[in-house]
């Protein structure tokens, strides 16, 4: 089992460079950041969460600056998008950041992406709401397409261009892992159709239904049915819990993310420590 930590870095945060040296340092295996373009002041959209909308979801930087910042400073860690709302995002650009962090980090990107809760943010983008999955699978082909070809070509509804060049191509090959996010009801067939990984949120409960081992289960049958090996699943908002971890490592899960609330260093690096003492890192 891996350990990772997530947050928003934010504006009034600790710096994007010394949380990452800050989380290598303490033995973790993964730094996962959240994106969002903007939040709305408007909405009707619920916070996925539950209450209120939390600051840091507002003031978040931008996810590929604050994992670039990262790469520079670390040799080990994964840096992973957790996840990249990708219905947000050019796909020939977010291929063009994706394999040029992948370059720079020397192979270390883990590529989360999903759909997104927040319906007024992604229709500030253009992207209808009822089509986003659509959306996110054509830009997610594209992408592939882009990292793998010299010369890149893709046909669909959503997205078109024809004989495109675009470098570096990724380190990883044939590129980044994909993890898809969210627990839809067409959650796996993203996975099995583009996808490399699963990344569910847990919310931090403890019950055993709360902890999708039903889920787990289904998705490792998925992968034997079509020949594949398990896919490699992690998750998110982990509950700190002993118990409960060992419970998700025997049903499959191979690395675990702990959230933590965007903050100044002098509030971060204890909660760091506590948790790095936490999971005896």
């Amino acid at each position: 089992m891996q350990f990772g930590v997530t947050m928003f870095v934010t504006d009034y945060s600790i710096g994007a460079a010394e949380f990452a040296v800050a989380v290598e340092e303490r033995g973790f295996d993964a730094l996962f950041v959240p994106d969002h373009t903007h939040i709305p002041a408007a909405r009707t959209s619920s916070f996925a969460g539950g209450g209120d909308l939390p600051p840091d979801y507002i003031r978040n930087l931008d996810m590929f600056a604050t994992l670039t910042a990262a790469a520079a400073v670390t040799t080990r860690i994964r840096l992973g998008t957790g996840i990249c709302l990708v219905v947000e995002r050019d796909p020939i650009v977010t291929a063009k950041q994706v394999a040029s962090l992948d370059h720079l980090s020397g192979g270390r990107v883990d590529f989360g992406i999903g759909g997104g809760w927040n319906r007024e943010e992604m229709e500030n983008h253009g992207t209808p709401w009822h089509r986003r999955w659509k959306i996110v699978r054509e830009r997610i082909e594209a992408m592939k397409a882009i990292w793998t070809a010299e010369e890149a070509s893709y046909e669909g509804e959503f997205v078109n261009f024809e004989r495109i060049w675009s470098w570096p191509k990724p380190v990883q090959k044939p590129h980044p892992p994909i993890y898809v996010g969210g627990d839809a009801p067409g959650t796996f067939k993203r996975v099995l159709r583009y996808g490399d990984g699963w990344i569910p949120s847990l919310g931090g409960a403890h019950d055993s239904d709360a902890l999708k081992l039903e889920r787990l289960s289904e998705l490792a049958a998925l992968a034997r049915a079509e020949g594949r090996t398990p896919f490699p699943i992690t998750t998110n908002a982990t509950p700190r819990d002993h118990a409960a971890i060992e419970t998700l490592e025997a049903a499959g899960v191979t690395r675990c993310l702990f959230g933590l609330k965007s903050a100044p260093a002098d509030e971060v690096l204890p909660r760091l420590d506590k948790l790095a003492k936490f999971l005896k890192l």
